[in-house]
């Protein structure tokens, strides 16, 4: 069974996945100071009380810290779709436009502690340490160049020119519009009639509006055509970069740090503003599915939510058991 991720081409910033068979990915042992969680194997002289892994239910070997429920939880309770969900009177376009900023600056947060310079002058992060932009064994990513050639780097260079791209984007007023006056807004169904609400937003400003049956995303606040493209392009590698701080760097330097809960509200948090708003695909969290998982088994992941409806919730469950057994 092969198993491939694909994405869009587009530009300098585009990459994609190379194919990989699918076998039980590995995670970095840990060292003897952090915590382990094992797969108990099948046999008969446990007794009808163990919990027995049936077959579909295929887990990474030994498994990583982070799915282990303890180091899964995270610094705040609530249900983070309350922070995802557009307001009613806040522009579409104008949403997404500050879910992206928001959710790139939490990220690289985190991003510069593996970046950060050592005493002996190597970061966490180093060319020696991720010699690729991985994700686990099965998926590894792929930068195109200014040619669209496809280039092997390591996960160092693959996220500081990842940051770049993303920042030049957020920084250019021709995709990411600023100015007052291209600012526009959606009327609140319940005060507001459809007749006043389009004369409002249209002429409040003088500024020309696209006809109703050419709009796109942030097409009433001057965002172009082909915004909502680049900012699922700019989701993919946020996510992409999250894959990597997971399977990477965990155990050092998020767990010994102290950091494992951060860096879980912020995840969550991420995945369900990006599949909410449609900017992440559910097929596109396979990387990350045995902590979706788990989310969801163990309330995380609100119900009804999508990657709530994606997760194999059984497999979670077993995480969960797996957990109160250590």
């Amino acid at each position: 069974m092969m198993n491939t991720i694909s994405a869009s081409n587009a530009g300098n910033a585009s990459t994609r996945t190379s194919s990989a068979t699918t076998v039980l990915p590995g995670a970095q042992p840990p060292s003897i100071s952090v915590p382990r969680i094992s797969c108990p194997e099948p046999s008969p002289s446990l007794g009808e009380s163990a919990v027995v892994l049936p077959p579909i239910l295929d887990l990474p070997r030994p498994l990583p810290l982070w799915l282990d429920p303890a180091y899964a939880r995270h610094i705040v309770k609530g249900n983070f779709m309350t922070l995802s969900a557009r307001p009613k009177t806040v522009d579409p376009g104008e949403w997404v436009a500050h879910q992206v900023v928001e959710h790139y600056r939490n990220l690289w947060n985190f991003v510069r502690v593996v970046h950060a310079k050592e005493d002996n002058g190597d970061s966490i992060c180093s060319p020696s340490s991720c010699p690729k932009m991985s994700a686990g064994e099965n998926h590894s990513y792929i930068w195109l160049d200014q040619d669209h050639d496809p280039v092997d780097l390591p996960a160092y260079e693959y996220m500081t020119l990842m940051q770049r791209w993303i920042s030049g984007k957020i920084d250019d007023v021709t995709l990411f519009p600023t100015h007052p006056s291209s600012v526009s807004f959606s009327s609140h169904p319940d005060y507001t009639s459809s007749s006043s609400s389009s004369s409002s937003s249209a002429d409040a400003d003088h500024t020309p509006r696209p006809a109703p049956n050419d709009e796109w995303l942030g097409s009433r606040s001057g965002f172009p055509k082909h915004f909502s493209e680049t900012a699922q392009m700019i989701f993919r590698q946020i996510f992409r970069v999250y894959a990597h701080l997971y399977w990477d760097h965990f155990v050092t330097p998020f767990y010994h740090l102290n950091l494992e809960k951060q860096l879980n509200s912020c995840f969550s948090h991420f995945l369900l503003t990006a599949t909410t708003l449609d900017m992440l695909s559910t097929d596109e969290l396979e990387p990350m599915q045995y902590l979706v998982d788990l989310w969801a088994a163990d309330g995380t992941l609100p119900q009804g939510s999508r990657p709530y409806l994606h997760a194999n919730l059984e497999r979670g469950r077993y995480l969960m058991e797996l957990g109160r057994r250590e």
